[in-house]
């Protein structure tokens, strides 16, 4: 098998971060490579919890349910791949990209480091559906008009940017029903991928 490369997207309440590790699991199982999995979301908490001036203002407008400056997003993701990308190593993406201008960064960046047939994996569920998961989570910035906030960003900018990519030659596009226990979703993923 040869290393291979995959970009998650699914709204907050998807299982889209129990999926990654699962499919991160299932790789090694495979092929024992190791995989490389990014979380913007995961440098995000990092930075908010730093104490850094950065850090601050980012916890802000965290706490306001937007999305972070491209700026951001693409340098935390970027030094991540510097420090840690390889040619035999799989990559899952995981919460970038988030925008249109991620997007043209992260088709950009896949060719630079040559990974090509990039499978794009979109767990959808209702808005209905992320809104009972979020609120079962009780996080408590999981407030109703918080996760409604997120959800239109999802739809006005997460979303326009994976069909950004998956107009791209190089992209395949997978969707899966996001509303099914974890082990099916887990087992359609497996299915789509011939994995």
């Amino acid at each position: 098998m040869q290393p291979q490369t995959f970009v998650f997207f699914g709204i907050i309440g998807s299982g889209k971060g129990t999926q990654v590790e699962r499919l991160a699991g299932t790789l090694k199982k495979h092929d024992n490579r190791e995989c490389l999995f990014t979380s913007t979301g995961n440098e995000y908490r990092k930075l908010k919890d730093s104490g850094s001036y950065t850090g601050s203002l980012v916890k802000d407008s965290m706490d306001r349910g937007e999305l972070q400056p491209n700026f951001l997003t693409n340098t935390l993701f970027v030094n991540i791949l510097i420090a840690e990308m390889s040619p035999e190593k799989h990559f899952i993406a995981d919460g970038y990209p988030r925008t249109v201008v991620q997007a043209e960064n992260f088709d950009q960046m896949m060719k630079f480091y040559n990974r090509k047939n990039v499978k794009i994996i979109y767990i959808e569920v209702s808005k209905e559906e992320a809104l009972r998961r979020n609120l079962a989570r009780g996080r408590h910035d999981d407030t109703e008009a918080g996760i409604a906030r997120r959800f239109d960003e999802y739809v006005n900018n997460v979303l326009p940017a994976m069909n950004y990519l998956k107009e791209k030659e190089g992209y395949i596009l997978h969707t899966i029903n996001g509303e099914q226990s974890r082990d099916d979703v887990e087992k359609d993923i497996n299915k789509a991928l011939d994995l």
